[in-house]
């Protein structure tokens, strides 16, 4: 027995030390890194593909051979003689099946190198193993020139869902692919306070990092190539294709609670006075150095199929993160990032059915379980003091689910038409549970947690797409064409009844205030001599924090969208190439839509490529926007008042003579530059994008004199024309000098974004979209963001040090809601309720160590100098000490990971 277990080990040590490590870079023939290059071990179906850089590391057996394939370029072998080997592919030849093909786009011998428009290529593998960032929004803020986003405290679903944008637009005006294929939208429309107020977006974070290859960004209009919420530009997703390797990651990291400020003795989340999460959230506990634990496991493996390239990965990610608290005032005591609980699966296949035909699908199910704070319920009516001695802070939790699946077959005919046919199905179900919470017109006979009801959104799309390369013709033309045919559902579902109903004091729900009796308490401010001065305070219905959704809010609303498009590049000569793509679409619910793009790029040299477009653009308004609805009812000794944000087809709507939503139209135009200059790249690329008709959320106005049983009203509406000017810039150097790897990097956004026109018609202005309005709008595309990143590796080691500089940002606080006459006048009281937060160096540190082969760990800090907003204003949307700004509110993050992979 003990003989055959030697010779176990001895047979395992033989096989561990006849693999081989070979690293290196693919470059084409002008010595640019080609990204997407596929690398097989011969005769195996081991293989992998180059990064963004065109960077490559594989295992292999001793005497292994190498091959390295991509389209447009001759197949290439070398002998895994050493462990450097790097690859000039010369542009002859190609391949049929498994092309690369960047998003911009449908010439599948295009690479992000030669393209007429900006692209980012972000290998997700380099950016996780050297960050500390836990969700895709995280990541991508901090290494794309143009992406923002914020996580929020103190408005509701957005605590849940992070808002992002590129290029200072909407959440909703920048499209989201998965292999090419169009990602649903979330349910969730941002209301109150956030960036992108008033949109829809897609939730990137339900897509598992560990899941993804790389993600490209194209940074341009594309409303005439992909479709509707295309006009800032597109994020395609590329998923993971290794096969015959189990990789994962181990990351634990917590928060320094250290919060910099100057705060007042007693303030809620400072030393002595650190909220009491297991209380009613109005006590105080023990001090902590520490919070916002968090864990994240992830795990992928792949498996071949077949002989011919075909695979089938699998991703599987778990995260638990704690909330985060920080200072804030006696009404929002519970201010922070929000708690979460997740769990990812996620696959990829492709299955070669023949030498020029095969099956994919791909798809997952992300669950989230979150848990936020709402603002901290003191005294008064909305305190039951036998159920919550002294107040409570109420809990706003949630589940979503996020679950996708996408399959087709492509092809290609014997005269050479490449033919993709796909469908795909996706849905977003956010389900609201207030905790912690009362219904205070139950009085000491309310339960302490409600159902609160929620929204979903389903879209179905079917596509078809033909292409086709003519090599003759000219330098080469590329032909496409295709159709895709689309459903929507938007849905809101009720609560329970206690959730959102006010009941008598005999416990029944309110039908008739007049003749019902609400609960009430003495009115502690009660003044005799004041008409006005009410003898008692009613008790307010509905779950506190949360009110759920009643019966007469449910919707049950879809459409569909049919679209034909057809596009061209044609290479004139070697250096000059043109591209045009035109689309029509028709909308069921309104009406038709026609675009068209025209781009071109020039080689100047060897060296530098020149680059340009002009687009049209739109994006359909959301169903979310067209049917989203909330009413609150409040009652009193003189009946009821209703507060209602109303659908876009409601009588309230029409009566204020608010027309029908239409899409936002966009006018898009780029030009910018490429230079390579040996080990330095460098992109730089101007843009400008009007924006006519979009889409706001307008403020309250009176609407008594209707008689339509309201008081005041809401509505979204084709408000505003905006116009938005800026510069990309992405400079970067790698040399490798002996085993020293060095890498510098500078990415930088400019931006500038007007608001032309606000359009009113004959509604006040300040109602309609006010100042304080504005102010969410042009916070969401801060002025710039520049990145300064630098990296080191030397065999076992590296190391990463980035520096990213955030603009100032400007928010209107509430101040803008009290009586101009306290303030003298109208520019007092907007001088007065600007906050101003000035720009903000955030420094990040990584040092990472390959204890074995297969195990390396990282340790690091995010926001290492734990740099916090120097605005502190009680007036805020979020109610602590700082607004929601792109730099965070939580202060510094430190984090441990292991990696493996067997």
């Amino acid at each position: 027995m003990k003989k055959f277990i030697l010779l176990l080990f001895l047979l395992n040590v033989s096989f561990l030390f006849a693999q081989k490590e070979i690293s290196g870079i693919v470059k084409d023939n002008t010595g640019i890194g080609l990204p997407g290059v596929n690398i097989i071990e011969k005769g195996t179906s081991n293989g992998v593909s180059t990064d963004s850089n065109g960077a490559y590391k594989i295992k292999v057996n001793e005497g292994a051979t190498l091959v390295f394939s991509y389209v447009g370029f001759s197949n290439t072998e070398r002998a895994a003689t050493n462990s450097t080997i790097n690859v000039t592919l010369s542009e002859e030849g190609g391949q049929v099946l498994q092309e690369v093909q960047i998003v911009g786009s449908r010439n599948t011998k295009r690479t992000v190198v030669n393209s007429a428009v900006p692209i980012d290529i972000i290998s997700v593998k380099d950016v996780t193993t050297q960050s500390g960032k836990l969700e895709i929004n995280e990541l991508l803020q901090y290494v794309a020139p143009s992406f923002n986003a914020n996580k929020q405290s103190g408005s509701d679903g957005a605590d849940h869902v992070d808002p992002a944008s590129l290029r200072g637009l909407g959440p909703d005006q920048t499209l989201v692919l998965i292999n090419g294929k169009r990602r649903h939208q979330s349910s969730l429309i941002n209301l109150f306070g956030t960036r992108g107020r008033g949109n829809t977006g897609t939730d990137l974070n339900a897509i598992p990092a560990s899941s993804i290859k790389r993600i490209e960004i194209l940074r341009d209009g594309a409303a005439a190539q992909y479709g509707s919420d295309a006009i800032a530009g597109v994020i395609n997703i590329v998923l993971n294709d290794d096969v015959n390797e189990l990789t994962g990651t181990v990351t634990y990291g917590a928060f320094n609670t250290n919060a910099k400020g100057d705060f007042p003795t007693g303030t809620a989340n400072t030393k002595g006075y650190r909220l009491d999460k297991n209380g009613n959230g109005n006590t105080f506990g023990k001090n902590q150095s520490f919070d916002g634990g968090s864990v994240k496991v992830a795990a992928n493996y792949g498996v071949a199929i077949g002989e011919k390239g075909g695979f089938a990965n699998f991703t599987t990610e778990y995260i638990n993160k704690n909330k985060t608290l920080r200072p804030g005032f006696d009404f929002r005591k519970g201010f922070g990032e929000a708690a979460i609980q997740g769990f990812n699966i996620f696959a990829n296949m492709v299955i070669p059915i023949s030498d020029k035909t095969e099956f994919y699908a791909f798809g997952g199910r992300n669950f989230r379980d979150t848990d936020a704070y709402a603002f901290t319920r003191t005294d008064g009516p909305r305190v039951v003091e036998s159920i919550y001695p002294g107040g409570f802070t109420p809990r706003i939790t949630s589940n979503i689910i996020d679950i996708s699946m996408a399959a087709g077959f492509r092809t290609e005919t014997a005269g050479g038409w490449k033919i993709d046919i796909s469908n795909t199905y996706g849905k977003n179900l956010f389900h609201y549970y207030t905790k912690g919470t009362i219904n205070a017109s139950l009085e000491g006979a309310s339960p302490t947690e409600f159902d609160a009801g929620g929204h979903s959104l389903s879209q179905n799309t079917t596509n078809f797409d033909l292409s086709k390369n003519y090599s003759t013709v000219m330098n080469g033309l590329n032909l496409a064409f295709g159709a895709e045919f689309r459903t929507e559902k938007f849905n809101i579902f009720a609560g329970e009844e206690g959730s959102y109903a006010t009941y008598d004091i005999n416990r029944k729900p309110i039908t008739d205030p007049l003749t019902q009796t609400i609960p009430s308490i003495p009115n502690p401010d009660y003044d005799p001599a004041d008409p006005d001065s009410p003898m008692t305070l009613p008790r307010p219905g509905g779950s506190q924090g949360f009110p759920g959704y009643s019966p007469i809010n449910e919707v049950d609303r879809s459409r569909t969208n049919l679209s034909l498009y057809t596009d061209a590049e044609l290479d004139i000569t070697e250096a000059f190439l043109v591209s045009g793509a035109v689309r029509f679409e028709n909308y069921s619910d309104f009406g038709s839509t026609l675009n068209g793009k025209l781009a071109m790029r020039l080689k100047a040299n060897k060296n530098i490529n020149i680059r340009g477009s002009v687009s049209t653009g739109f994006r359909a308004p959301s169903l979310a926007q067209v049917y989203y609805n909330l009413r609150f009812t409040n009652f009193s000794s003189a009946g009821a008042t209703e507060v209602l944000l109303s659908p876009n087809n409601s009588p309230v709507t029409k009566s204020f003579g608010i027309q029908k939503l239409n899409e936002e139209k966009a006018v898009n135009a780029s030009l910018g530059f490429t230079a390579n200059y040996g080990d330095f790249t460098a992109t730089v690329d101007g843009y400008i994008i009007n924006v006519k008709d979009r889409i706001v959320l307008t403020g309250y106005f009176d609407a008594k004199p209707l008689g339509i049983g309201v008081d005041k009203a809401q509505f979204f509406v084709n408000g505003v024309d905006t116009k938005t000017a800026g510069l990309d810039v992405v400079l970067a150097w790698k040399k490798t000098i002996n085993d020293n790897k060095f890498g510098i990097t500078l990415v930088g956004n400019i931006n500038d974004m007007k608001i032309d026109k606000v359009k009113n018609g004959n509604l006040p202005a300040n109602a309609f979209f006010g100042e304080r309005d504005k102010g969410f709008l042009l916070a969401s595309a801060p002025n710039n963001k520049f990145g300064l990143n630098f990296n080191y590796n030397r065999k076992a080691f590296d190391a990463g040090l980035a520096f990213t500089r955030f603009s100032e940002v400007k928010l209107l606080d509430y101040q803008m809601d009290e009586d101009v006459a306290d303030y003298g006048s109208f520019a007092n009281q907007v001088k007065a309720a600007t906050d101003t937060y000035s720009a903000k160096i955030v420094t990040d540190l990584t040092l990472g160590y390959k204890l074995s082969k297969s195990a390396k760990i990282t340790i690091g800090a995010n926001n290492l100098l734990n740099v916090y907003p120097d605005q502190q204003d009680d007036w805020v949307e979020g109610g602590g000490y700082w607004d929601a700004v792109q730099m965070g509110f939580s202060g510094a993050y430190y984090y441990a990971r292991l990696g493996f992979s067997f």
